[in-house]
């Protein structure tokens, strides 16, 4: 009650003290007294802001018909005392020493076929960042996925089930660039179009223009076969059934301000040893997305609104993350020879002979 007479005395400090506490009313009194307590007991009590242990399963997976071997990130979550960023340095704090069994189940219109087993394998290429590196350890097997199956994931450890289930995202036709020339050009003054059908079960698709080539240098005796890639950013279709009629238009000269600027080296020591330049293919390259994995990359978007709170999303089963696939389509031409020679003649500075 002394440190409450203090607060009081602090609010009503005049001569006339009693009679303005007299009036005081009790709702006034009421919240004092509850913030004293909270101050006290805030005081003397220790807050342990760490929950109590909880395994939680974290999978990363993305199934590409285009690849024969599938690989899959099997990791765990973790909390403890001390310095997070020192403990993510530390390979047992986000993998499974043992124990583990993963598998991939292939169906086919609800009829099983097969089972694959995946087995461990070390990737020595991780880059730096937050967790331990170099060295991690991939889930894989060597099997290339058919677009027409679907495709269940089980992770047994510790005693639970961790499941997902995907369907690939199947292939789909592009109309723009046409498959009937070798050639592509960009003339000036002029836009060029990039169209195509959606795929089954693909919802989100990025297109990407590589532009290769070959340089040669005046310190070394052989040809680096480089590329840029220009983005043309991303569509997404209404839906999941495919058929539906899609395209990106793109502006040629574009083509040429793009390469001006993103071709030679930023060192100009670097760029000075460019003996000549030479084109090569250029590749228009539609990457597509399944509906999950879509969602996925929605959710995880950088925020424009002011309300940064995003809603978390995985689809997997007694776990976090994401199991889904993937499908990419490259249409492969060569520069049109005037495209060609517009290069040599409007962007010198590139040092390209052919």
């Amino acid at each position: 009650m002394n440190i409450l007479r203090k607060i009081l005395n602090m609010l009503y400090p005049s001569a006339n003290r009693q009679q303005r506490t007299a009036n005081c009313e009790p709702r006034t009194l009421l919240f004092l007294l509850l913030s004293l307590l909270i101050l006290t007991w805030s005081c003397e009590e220790e807050f342990d802001i760490n929950a109590p242990y909880q395994d939680i399963t974290v999978v990363f997976g993305l199934l590409d018909p285009g690849e024969d071997t599938i690989y899959i990130k099997i990791n765990k979550a973790f909390l403890g005392d001390g310095n997070v960023l020192e403990m993510a340095k530390i390979e047992d704090s986000s993998i499974y020493v043992n124990g583990l069994q993963a598998s991939i189940e292939e169906w086919e219109n609800d009829n099983f076929i097969k089972s694959y087993q995946l087995d461990t394998i070390t990737i020595k290429n991780k880059d730096e960042g937050m967790f331990y590196n170099p060295y991690q350890i991939i889930y894989y097997t060597p099997y290339e996925p058919v677009t027409s199956h679907e495709y269940r994931l089980k992770v047994e450890v510790n005693n639970k089930m961790i499941t997902s289930v995907t369907h690939m995202v199947n292939d789909f036709s592009v109309s723009k660039p046409s498959a009937g020339s070798k050639f592509i050009q960009f003339r000036k003054d002029t836009d060029g179009e990039i169209a195509w059908e959606s795929a089954k079960n693909g919802k989100r698709y990025e297109v990407v223009i590589r532009i290769k080539y070959k340089e040669v240098l005046f310190n070394s005796p052989d040809t680096v076969y480089k590329y840029v890639d220009w983005g043309m950013g991303t569509k997404k279709s209404v839906n999941t059934n495919g058929g539906e009629e899609m395209k990106i238009a793109y502006s040629n000269d574009g083509f040429y301000t793009f390469i001006s600027s993103q071709i030679p080296y930023e060192d100009p020591s670097a760029e000075s040893n460019v003996k000549e330049r030479y084109t090569n293919d250029v590749d228009f390259i539609i990457a597509v997305a399944a509906g999950d994995l879509n969602t996925y990359m929605e959710v995880n978007e950088p925020s424009n609104s002011i309300v940064q709170e995003r809603p978390e999303y995985s689809n997997i089963s007694s776990g976090i993350g994401i199991f889904s696939s993937r499908f990419k389509n490259i249409r492969t031409k060569k520069l049109h020879p005037e495209t060609i020679q517009t290069i040599k003649t409007d962007c010198p500075q590139l040092k390209f002979v052919y």
